[in-house]
């Protein structure tokens, strides 16, 4: 018997909502403290393209449909084991939270704070893509604070 203990794959959005001026959503799941909200993410599921497995949680989670997929980049999670393949999703629709996530909020690009593992290195990755100036990452912090 071998087992193997290789990171999962786990796709990442930074929903740009293109019908809210451009707003970025982060949700806060129900499992993390009141002001702790991150970008949507889920597991890659077998026989489908990480673009489409992006799509589909942005809809499961929160009822946007993607009308653009851009990858952004893969960056490691080494606390979860996981491997996180981050993407820009431009999308659209009423938001509608599943039962996983507790609330949202839509930001500013220009109120992101990137945080310094995982998800939050794609949210630099996508703030630098867009010419922006990128704020120091917090060491410590893992989602953005509600307050931004």
């Amino acid at each position: 018997f071998v087992r193997w203990d290789n990171p999962l794959p786990v796709v990442a959005a930074v929903i740009e909502c293109v019908d809210r001026d451009g707003a970025i959503l982060l949700a806060r799941n129900h499992a993390w403290p009141d002001k702790m909200f991150a970008l949507v993410t889920g597991f890659l599921e077998r026989g489908e393209t990480p673009e489409a497995a992006v799509a589909r949680e942005v809809m499961e989670e929160v009822a946007l449909e993607a009308v653009s997929v851009k990858l952004l980049g893969a960056y490691p999670f080494a606390r979860k084991n996981e491997i996180i393949i981050g993407y820009h999703v431009q999308a659209r629709g009423e938001i509608r939270l599943n039962e996983e996530l507790a609330e949202y909020r839509l930001v500013r690009p220009e109120q992101l704070r990137p945080w310094p593992q995982a998800t939050g290195l794609a949210v630099r990755d996508w703030m630098l893509a867009r010419g922006m100036v990128v704020p120091e990452i917090a060491e410590g912090n893992l989602f953005v604070h509600a307050d931004i």
